[in-house]
């Protein structure tokens, strides 16, 4: 009998260790701007507890939402606010709010050929070139010559929280080239004299950043810690997970609490993006 109870104890640990090994993945999905943070974070916290996988996949804030909806996420990376379309989507799908966690700020900045002799533009600049009113660098301090206007794809929550706080609603210029993603419109910007972009901090490498000045008698101001944390800097915003209240315990709690923890957030910091104050992680 003992032998019995030994076989079936050896059994059952087998299979508790074969379905704890074969849990499902914590899948992570969304913005693109996000994407190289969600990484180092899901990379930062597998390294530290071997029995968690976590996917990360980007493709757009509007993406991840659409796939929070259909429970086919876990957590939704965005880097704007939710739509109330999106949150009724969702309490449609399961009755209840999508949960928002400020995550990260991010201060965004604005892109240009580290060739090109502008250093400053005010917001109104910004918006003015990003709509096609203005065409010429001389316009802005620059160079006689035309303006080649970089955005991101309308899936993007940094195309849309740009068109919303920057050109106030106004279209893109008719002829901005859109980018499949920050990384895309920092390159495009590197390698073109004439370029302008526009992408989360973390993406500055390869290009400058300008400074930018909320109005003509402000000063210009650069996109760093310490001027976004203190909202001097005028381009700045929160990054987002949302997540299906149902699905915000055990190891996902667990995980997102990680994230706003102080190792967590020193991972956003080491990526480019800057921490949240500790009174905004709760």
């Amino acid at each position: 009998m003992k032998n019995v109870l030994k076989q079936f104890s050896i059994v059952a640990l087998a299979t508790g260790l074969a379905a704890s090994a074969a849990a499902d993945p914590i899948t992570v999905k969304g913005s693109d701007t996000m994407v190289i943070l969600a990484q180092k974070w899901a990379e930062t916290y597998m390294g530290a507890n071997k029995d968690v996988k976590i996917q990360v996949t980007g493709g757009g804030t509007g993406t991840g939402f659409a796939a929070l909806q259909n429970q086919t996420t876990d957590l939704c990376n965005a880097s704007r606010k939710a739509k109330a379309a999106e949150i009724g989507n969702c309490v449609k799908a399961f009755s209840k709010r999508p949960t928002e966690y400020k995550v990260a700020l991010d201060g965004l900045s604005v892109y240009v050929s580290a060739d090109n002799a502008v250093k400053e533009l005010s917001v109104a600049q910004v918006s003015d070139i990003f709509a096609g009113k203005i065409k010429n660098w001389k316009d802005v301090g620059g160079a006689d010559a035309p303006i080649t206007v970089y955005s991101r794809e309308n899936s993007s929550g940094t195309y849309e929280f740009f068109k919303e706080h920057v050109l106030k609603g106004a279209d893109f210029a008719a002829k901005a080239q859109t980018m499949p993603g920050t990384a895309a419109v920092l390159q495009a910007v590197a390698k073109d004299k004439l370029g302008i972009g526009y992408g989360g901090a973390a993406y500055g490498a390869g290009a400058k950043h300008l400074s930018i000045k909320k109005d003509d008698a402000s000063p210009a101001i650069e996109p760093t810690e310490e001027n976004v944390v203190s909202g001097k800097y005028p381009i700045w915003r929160h990054l987002f997970i949302y997540v299906n209240p149902a699905l915000d315990k055990g190891d996902i709690a667990k995980y997102l609490n990680w994230i706003r923890s102080d190792e967590g957030q020193k991972v956003v910091k080491d990526v480019g993006y800057f921490p949240l104050p500790k009174n905004l992680r709760e």
